[in-house]
């Protein structure tokens, strides 16, 4: 049987773009003639998928998985921790809630998920041609290495060479290189076959100099200087939320606000609004900055009750209606759309919603994980549920929002969310329904309508042909600015006995 060849990504820092650099090994490797397959042993992210079979996981790996010209597989990414809490998260294993664990807890527990993880991976080695695995956040955080399940822990495990990158748009690039490797134990130095230097600005004979001086001081080659791509891939980390848009854009002519709750999941069902042409996309932190949007997104969140709360206590829950009395259409997706009600219940506590609907949720033990097709008015949509409320309507007067034809790829007959009398109001549980380009695009032409403006087309390509481009470009930049050459050569050397 084939046994892969693999090549290990990990980063002097969370953010340091481990993720984008991974994806694009994967998208040389496919365009290379090679079956190739990402691979990351454990993902901390609020931002999930639901695969065809109903599994959920990390939505890096899933556009790795696109970059790798692949369908999503929950064997990509066996463990996947979504956070609740300051010191609780989710513990999702293979697809599946395993169980709420504090960070101790998982801690001492997650050893005893090694064999399975070891196990998966052997079955995607055997698969295919060639893994390309990503690590997570940094390999010298020395107070957890014990314990490490997903960075050399996991690397030696499966016997994988390892390539460090650090981000240089921080700053101090140089202590961050000399700081990992020398934090790290000899046997595990001598794993990372090189250094690749990211997200640099600027002339690169500038960086010669320096880049001589590291390599004498670790003994580690620098195998490539990535310059800052402006890339329009998804991005998996709430990190990023730090940079984005807060203002509308006045060159727009449609504003959209989304609120950026505290405990807010699976941003990326944004992502193709920001596609429009007129569509200025921001996000709300804090009360002065929402004004009056023409429409406001309220996202999916880990812990609704918090996030109800939240809005409360700072004004936002107050702001949201004034905002839907002065004309403000909304739409509410997953906890979104619990928190669009009066009633959210959890066990025998309970705690006002926005009450712009007559909505009640009560929060149950099974989660719904799903992949759907469904009808919404005329146009037929593709989307996916990941939530643990039941939310009724108590009026029994709202019409539904959609109408689910297929689960998992199998046919049905539901009904999804609700939309308000005046049609000003959606609620849904459906994530990525702003990615159907038709109904999307309905939506932000009945806005223009109501804004005095003529409809337009807008952006029709699909988010696949869009994406698909991103990844050529990414490859592209990788094949000129890295040694491709040295890290084939590398990988041959490693694994053959694992």
């Amino acid at each position: 049987m084939n046994k892969a060849q693999a090549i290990m990504v990990q980063g002097t820092a969370s953010d340091a773009g481990k993720s984008v650099l991974a994806a694009g090994l994967c998208r040389v490797f496919k365009e290379d003639g090679y079956d190739v397959v990402p691979f990351k042993s454990q993902n901390m992210a609020l931002n999930s998928y639901i695969t065809a079979t109903g599994d959920e996981m990390g939505r890096a790996q899933v556009f790795q998985a696109e970059a790798a010209g692949i369908a999503p597989d929950v064997r990509m990414n066996p463990v996947l921790l979504k956070p609740s809490t300051d010191q609780q998260s989710q513990v999702v294993f293979l697809g599946k809630v395993l169980k709420d664990m504090n960070v101790l807890e998982y801690h001492d527990y997650k050893l005893t998920l090694l064999p399975q993880i070891k196990s998966v991976y052997d079955e995607l080695r055997q698969e295919n041609d060639r893994i390309v695995i990503e690590g997570a956040g940094s390999p010298a955080e020395i107070n957890l290495n014990d314990r490490d399940i997903v960075n050399m822990g996991m690397a030696k495990l499966v016997d994988a060479p390892v390539i460090l990158v650090a981000d240089i748009d921080k700053g101090g690039v140089f202590a961050s290189i000399y700081g990992t490797l020398a934090l790290m134990k000899p046997e595990d130095k001598r794993r990372v076959i090189g250094v690749v230097i990211n997200k640099f600005r600027g002339d690169k004979k500038l960086l010669e100099s320096g880049l001589e001086m590291i390599e004498e001081l670790t003994g580690v080659p620098i195998i490539g200087v990535m310059p800052y791509l402006s890339l329009d891939i998804d991005e998996e980390d709430s990190v990023v939320l730090s940079t984005k848009q807060t203002q509308f854009d006045e060159s727009k002519e449609l504003d959209i606000a989304v609120i950026s709750l505290p405990r807010m999941s699976n941003f990326t069902d944004m992502r193709s609004l920001e596609q429009q042409p007129d569509v200025s996309l921001r996000y709300v932190k804090k009360l002065s900055d929402l004004k009056q949007p023409d429409l406001l997104v309220i996202p999916g969140t880990k812990n609704t009750v918090e996030d109800a709360v939240y809005l409360k206590e700072s004004g936002l829950a107050k702001a949201i209606n004034d905002c839907h009395a002065r004309g403000s259409q909304i739409v509410g997706i997953c906890g979104g759309y619990q928190l669009l009600g009066e009633v959210l219940s959890e066990g025998s506590m309970s705690v006002p919603g926005l009450s712009l609907l007559p909505l009640e949720t009560t929060f149950l033990e099974e989660k719904v994980t799903t992949q759907v097709e469904a009808n919404v008015s005329k146009h037929l949509v593709k989307g996916y549920e990941i939530h643990m409320g039941e939310t009724r309507d108590k009026s029994g007067k709202l019409a539904s929002f959609a109408k689910i034809t297929r689960e998992n790829g199998q046919e049905t007959e539901r009904y999804d969310g609700v939309v308000s009398e005046d049609n000003s109001i959606v609620g849904t549980y459906l994530h990525g329904i702003f990615d159907n380009i038709s109904w999307s695009r309905e939506l932000l032409n009945r806005l223009r309508v109501n804004k005095g403006l003529t409809e337009i087309v807008g952006n029709t390509e699909s988010l696949e042909t869009q994406k698909d481009r991103e990844y050529t470009k990414l490859a592209q930049a990788m094949r000129d600015n890295l040694d491709l050459e040295f890290v084939y050569a590398e990988m041959a050397k490693y694994g053959k006995d694992s």
